[in-house]
């Protein structure tokens, strides 16, 4: 199956909050990358892990991309595959998130009631400002094309 391959179901969501600087760069660049590829849903921006039970059903591939603050330099782009560390603390990363409920949770709820997606991809964008204000620090802004580019490539991989 192709990235539109109308079968295939692929969604991007974009976590965070536009108006908290570096944590609009899961919108950024979930938009970015719904521009380039039609075939791919953009569900943002989301405010909680939550918001995707409902929108994320049945996908064959989700990519949440967030803004993170694990220690790496601003700007860093990582990828985690949810199932692989699913239930294990990943190094660095808080035990609960900023948004309340992980998203480990919530794709164990949605699998519980048979609507979870296939596979779900984390794309962290290390981020640097999170105050109030709008914009992305130089760094951030300068991962957004980087990040898009990588959510493609993970897109094309999974087929």
């Amino acid at each position: 199956m192709s990235p539109t391959d109308p079968a295939r179901r692929v969604v991007v969501a974009g976590m965070g909050n536009e108006y908290r600087r570096d944590d609009g760069a899961g919108p950024a660049v979930a938009g970015r990358v719904a521009a380039r590829l039609e075939a791919v849903v953009d569900l943002g921006p989301l405010a909680d892990p939550l918001d995707l039970l409902g929108r994320w059903d049945d996908a064959d591939l989700a990519v949440v991309v967030d803004a993170v603050r694990t220690g790496a330099p601003p700007g860093t782009v990582a990828v985690v595959d949810l199932d692989e560390v699913a239930g294990r603390p990943v190094a660095g990363a808080p035990v609960t998130s900023s948004h309340g409920i992980g998203l480990d949770r919530v794709l164990r709820l949605a699998r519980a009631v048979g609507n979870g997606p296939r596979r779900v991809l984390v794309v962290g964008v290390e981020g640097d400002d999170f105050g109030d204000g709008l914009g992305l620090t130089p760094a951030v802004a300068r991962a957004v094309d980087d990040a898009a580019r990588r959510v493609a490539e993970l897109i094309e991989e999974d087929r």
